[in-house]
């Protein structure tokens, strides 16, 4: 019903910079947060950074100024730009969007596949 489809992950050298995509699809009334969590083997998913309603943004505390996060509402896409890249950001990012299939339905949650970043020399 609903797709989530992230994109950009890769190996990168530290410092480095990747740029990662999601695009949702499907029979979409409307989404209201939307935004990447990531997560490193043994650890738990965390936020990364998600745009909420109205165009709040919120970062995880690690981003430090590092990534930016961006919406397209009319692609139904969200964008990840991470600069100045670490080793301790390696890790599997996933998409997040919270959509709703009509205007007075209910809220969903949905997540992508995950899309593999790896930082090292």
């Amino acid at each position: 019903q609903v797709q989530l489809v992230e994109s950009g992950g890769g190996l990168v050298q530290p410092g480095g910079s990747l740029r990662l995509s999601c695009v949702a699809s499907g029979r979409i009334f409307s989404i209201n947060d939307m935004g990447w969590y990531r997560q490193a083997p043994g650890k738990e998913r965390e936020l990364v950074a998600k745009i909420i309603s109205g165009g709040i943004k919120n970062y995880g505390d690690f981003v430090k100024g590092r990534f930016t996060i961006s919406r397209d509402n009319a692609k139904n896409t969200v964008y990840l730009q991470m600069n100045s890249l670490k080793p301790e950001d390696t890790a599997v990012y996933y998409c997040n969007a919270i959509i709703k299939f009509s205007a007075g339905g209910s809220e969903y949650g949905y997540w992508g596949q995950g899309t593999q970043v790896t930082v090292s020399a």
